[in-house]
């Protein structure tokens, strides 16, 4: 089936604006992140998905400079717009990372990507329902026909920022499954994603640290991390308003 990425992407962030194109070791925060997910041996084709606003213009116009698909669409209504990007590219499994991720693990959207392929009867898999892996880690797959569906059912305004979120709060409509980190990977405290400037600092250090390879782990973050002292702390007491969404 084919399987589409969707990048969620915007300049306007709230804590950290302007994030999406911040340079980390030379390069925009963008680029890193699509350099990891087209890493991915079952991605068919990376879309990024930004809104109308004017301030992300620049973001399509860096897109068209490096030849990525870009689809734009409504600011607050993330779900509408990742639904569009996706069907607009004619996907039949979607595959969404947030646009927070840059150092996402190529290998985790294999293992989502595999699994909802193998088992038929879910209509969404995902890692973020339960946190067990670090923050930044965060991958879903699921049918067309399921966000779809999410997208034309009367969903509140709060819901739609929140891509799929209404998928995965109504499992009587949806079958859902949790995949779950083992081993060094079950790592729930670390957080690997940007959000704030703090955030910032400690993932453009690991950027810096493995430089321009895509192919570094998530293991191979966690052993960079565990032996750079105080480096995990710099983010740890940040409050994550995505906490209230899932089951820790």
């Amino acid at each position: 089936m084919r399987t589409v990425a969707c990048l969620a992407v915007r300049m306007g962030s709230e804590r950290l604006p302007g994030k999406t194109l911040q340079q980390f070791s030379g390069r925009p925060l963008l680029y890193h992140l699509i350099q990891r997910v087209m890493s991915a041996k079952t991605i068919d084709e990376v879309v990024v998905a930004t809104t109308l606003a004017k301030e992300d213009d620049q973001i399509e116009n860096y897109c068209q400079q490096r030849g990525w698909l870009c689809s734009r669409g409504p600011q607050e209504n993330v779900l509408t717009r990742i639904k569009a990007a996706l069907a607009d590219r004619g996907a039949k499994v979607g595959v969404v990372v947030y646009g927070d991720n840059p150092i996402i693990d190529p290998a985790i959207i294999d293992e989502v990507v595999v699994t909802f392929q193998r088992e038929k009867r879910y209509d969404w898999i995902g890692n973020n329902l339960v946190t067990t892996f670090p923050a930044g880690m965060e991958v879903e797959a699921f049918r067309i026909d399921s966000i779809i569906k999410a997208d034309a059912a009367e969903v509140s305004k709060e819901i739609r920022e929140h891509g799929t979120l209404y998928i995965r709060q109504n499992p009587d409509e949806f079958k859902l499954l949790n995949i779950e980190a083992e081993g060094v990977r079950r790592r729930p405290e670390l957080c690997l994603g940007i959000d704030t400037h703090q955030d910032a600092v400690v993932v453009g250090k690991i950027i810096e640290h493995f430089s321009d390879s895509a192919r570094f782990s998530l293991e191979d973050i966690i052993e960079y991390v565990d032996s750079t002292p105080g480096l995990a702390g710099q983010n740890q007491h940040i409050h994550r308003r995505w906490r209230q969404y899932r089951r820790d």
